[in-house]
């Protein structure tokens, strides 16, 4: 009997064991939430566009977060948001957030906050001059939207820590970016350059995160590529390229997880369809479909609240089920000189290649235009490079089976990087020490890049400067002598790193952070590393990491680079693509050791890392909220003509109108300055299908990459407003009746804000 119950027993134990040697001895947690800023009126950071202003939605934006934390010990947590860069005083204000919330949990040391780079978003966040001039200033709402959103985003991602398993893999993706100043890259040594394959990485980097329950919770990638699809011309929200990868996945993880619609990423477009799945299947009779949308026609504005926005989201964060909501990430790594616009550099007058050397054409850059995929449609080049980087994390999500074991760790500094030592190798032997300068931007800066080139005479690959725009420069600041020899070759255009008033123009101490997960580290960095300076620095960690007595890191370490994190310091590129002087040298702001200087401070804390030894906190960066100016003028009031409200329709759908998929479906309302109500997790446009004969249920709505929300004065003055919300019909759309919705919220002379509705009369989709 006794051994009987032993034999029983010793294969339930195995299992038990067996089974916690697959679990994991992490916590994982996964938050996302909304932070579109303000949909009008405001300048959009990344081209320095005086002319490019926010004029509605293309698709909402989103902070997404992940947390891995030892059960009993350190913890990283890494936010990553469809902005241009991070800001430093949005990473001071949030983390003064998070200290009263959690103590210190959460500090400066193991929080990574990091930008998509996209060139689609409202500006004005940042805090130091240079990056809010063209946004007439500091803009208050662009600035609360991200500190607001970031914060829940961190709420949700802790709230939602449960045990799991983070999984790493690795992949090519080949066609989703190009090297846009090649002939700076060629000015790196030829034996370098022998050991890579192509001018840009290629690889994408992806973690998997698996809630020992509920199973893949998440996903995170890093990829080069910049976020330059939509046009220096685009006045419409969009987080470009990598923000509709985002969409796209979380959408085909939804739909292939519960939903009952298509989740074949081959379908046409390659775009997960995102029909809610309680619509049922309609009638399919099309003259029974006329008469039934023919009994729907337009209603006037009306008043609402602003909970009915929220409610009537396809993706309602009131209606989520009890799991946790799959949340996927594309974020940037070193795409310094990594263009998505892959068909190369054209002259928009003649069609022809722009100039090798200088991007010009006929000696003007402001010709010089890289196309994209879908060229001459931003939007479709927007679609395909973020469907080719949907589709390949899709790749890597699906094969991804290498465990991330070990410990969680992280390691910060703050560095001066305007007069800083560093020791770099001579020629022939031994050792030398050279100096940083302070910030400073070339010639070449003003010239743009074939992304969103510049105006006037400014060039690319510009060394010398010319006489008259020195002259300008010197109303601001002359450079010193000794800053001028400190910057060569750069022709210093703007000397930002010595201009203080009214206050500091560019940033000199920079947050310098690795985070650790087990056998991965993401280094954190303030700025766009071009391709051949990414790769310095990643192998220069790993030496670090790999090469002393530690066996904590092997062959089997995963380095990788986080750009564009905790603030922004412009581009950082490999001493001898600076000499070149193209955009991307021109906008390094330190001078030529910049590189150098990055190394030579990642590997002191790749080394610390190691060895557990603790490392200087370094001289706190300025919180500058209360020194800000802001230029942009508040919204006074809203009207309409009279007879009409808010709401109201202007241009209807004509009446009996049958569309097909790929039509656009285009209608107007009697609108309201969007910057009332930024409609946080809520909608202004939405896309409804009859269910039954009487039901409405939602289809699309602002984060529906078909869907755009098109905000307009008649003039600039005017207290009157429209909202075109046009609907390109997918592919994938359900046949049956469907209308067009619009929210929005209006501000009276007296200052109240009053919420509205508006609907379209309904038409037919066969």
């Amino acid at each position: 009997m006794g051994r009987s119950v032993g034999m029983i027993w010793l294969p339930i134990l195995l299992l038990l064991l067996l089974g916690s040697g697959r679990a994991s001895n992490n916590l994982i947690g996964i938050g996302s939430y909304d932070i579109t800023g303000p949909a009008a009126d405001v300048n959009m950071m990344g081209y320095a566009n005086m002319d490019q202003v926010a004029s509605g939605v293309h698709f909402r934006l989103r902070a997404r977060a992940f947390i891995v934390a030892e059960p009993q010990g350190k913890r990283v947590l890494f936010v990553n948001l469809d902005a241009c860069m991070a800001s430093q005083l949005v990473t001071i204000k949030v983390l003064e957030r998070l200290k009263v919330r959690y103590g210190d949990l959460y500090t400066e040391k193991n929080v990574a906050i990091s930008g998509i780079h996209t060139h689609a978003g409202p500006g004005g966040y940042l805090q130091y001059i240079v990056y809010i001039v063209t946004s007439l200033g500091f803009v208050r709402q662009s600035f609360d939207a991200l500190v607001d959103g970031i914060e829940q985003t961190i709420i949700q991602a802790h709230n939602n820590i449960r045990p799991g398993s983070v999984y790493v893999n690795k992949g090519e993706l080949l066609d989703a970016g190009i090297n846009r100043s090649p002939s700076a890259y060629l000015n790196n040594p030829a034996a370098e350059r022998s050991k890579y394959k192509y001018d840009v990485d290629k690889e994408m980097t992806l973690l998997k995160f698996v809630d020992n329950e509920w199973g893949p919770v998440g996903s995170f990638n890093w990829f080069a590529t910049h976020g330059t699809s939509m046009s220096r011309t685009n006045a419409l929200i969009s987080g470009d390229n990598k923000g509709a990868a985002a969409r796209f996945m979380e959408d085909w993880f939804d739909q292939k997880n519960g939903g009952s619609i298509s989740s074949d990423i081959s379908e046409p477009n390659g775009i997960p369809r995102r029909v809610s799945n309680i619509i049922p299947i309609v009638n399919d009779n099309h003259h029974e479909l006329l008469e039934l949308a023919a009994s729907f026609e337009s209603s006037p504005g009306k008043s609402t609240t602003r909970f009915l926005s929220l409610s009537r989201r396809v993706r309602s964060i009131l209606r989520q089920a009890d799991r946790p909501k799959f949340v996927s990430a594309f974020c940037q790594t070193n795409c310094g000189d990594v263009s998505p616009n892959v068909l190369g550099a054209f002259c928009i007058d003649t069609g022809i290649p722009c100039d090798f050397n200088h991007s010009t054409c006929d000696g003007k850059n402001e010709l010089c235009y890289g196309r994209g995929p879908g060229y001459p449609d931003e939007f479709e080049s927007t679609r395909i490079i973020g469907q080719r980087q949907f589709k390949k994390a899709v790749e890597l999500f699906s094969a991804a089976s290498e465990k991330l074991n070990g410990k969680i760790d992280y390691i910060h500094t703050y560095v001066d990087f305007s007069n800083l030592d560093v020791t770099i190798p001579k020629e022939g032997g031994g050792t030398t020490t050279v100096k940083t300068c302070p910030a400073a931007m070339g010639f070449a800066f003003a010239a743009g890049t074939t992304d969103g080139p510049g105006a006037f005479d400014f060039k690319q690959g510009d060394d010398q400067g010319n006489a008259f725009w020195r002259l300008v420069r010197n109303l601001l600041k002359t450079p010193t002598k000794e800053q001028a020899d400190c910057q060569q070759p750069k022709p210093i255009l703007l000397d930002t790193g010595e201009m203080k008033q009214p206050y500091d123009w560019a940033p000199s101490i920079l947050p310098v952070q690795i985070l650790r997960i087990g056998q991965m580290v993401i280094l954190s960095v303030p700025g766009e590393f071009t391709t051949m300076a990414g790769r310095r620095l990643r192998d220069a960690v790993k030496k670090a990491l790999t090469s002393g007595s530690s066996k904590e890191f092997g062959n089997n370490t995963h380095v990788v680079i986080a750009g564009l994190t905790n603030t922004y310091s412009q581009y950082v590129t490999t001493y001898e693509e600076y000499q070149m002087q193209r955009y991307e040298g021109a906008s390094t702001l330190y001078g030529p050791h910049t590189l150098s200087a990055y190394i030579q401070v990642f590997q002191k804390l790749a080394t610390a890392l190691i060895t557990g030894k603790p490392v200087e906190p370094g001289p706190q960066p300025p919180d500058l909220l209360d020194k800000q100016i802001s230029l942009l003028t508040p919204v006074v009031m809203d009207a309409t003509p009279f007879g009409t409200q808010f709401g109201d329709m202007k241009v209807d759908v004509p009446k009996n109108t049958t569309f097909r998929r790929g039509d656009n479906v285009t209608v107007t309302f009697w609108s309201a300055c969007p910057r009332n109500d930024l409609m946080t997790e809520g909608t202004f446009a939405l896309v409804e299908i009859l269910w039954g004969k009487g039901t409405w249920e939602p289809a699309y709505d602002d984060d529906d990459f078909c869907l755009r929300f098109i905000w307009s004065r008649p003039s600039k003055l005017s207290t009157r407003s429209y909202a075109t919300i046009q609907w390109i019909v997918p592919q994938t759309a359900a046949a049956g009746v469907y209308r067009i919705r619009h929210f929005g919220a209006s501000k009276s002379l007296l200052g109240t804000i009053k919420h509205f509705k508006g609907t379209s009369s309904a038409f037919v989709v066969a």
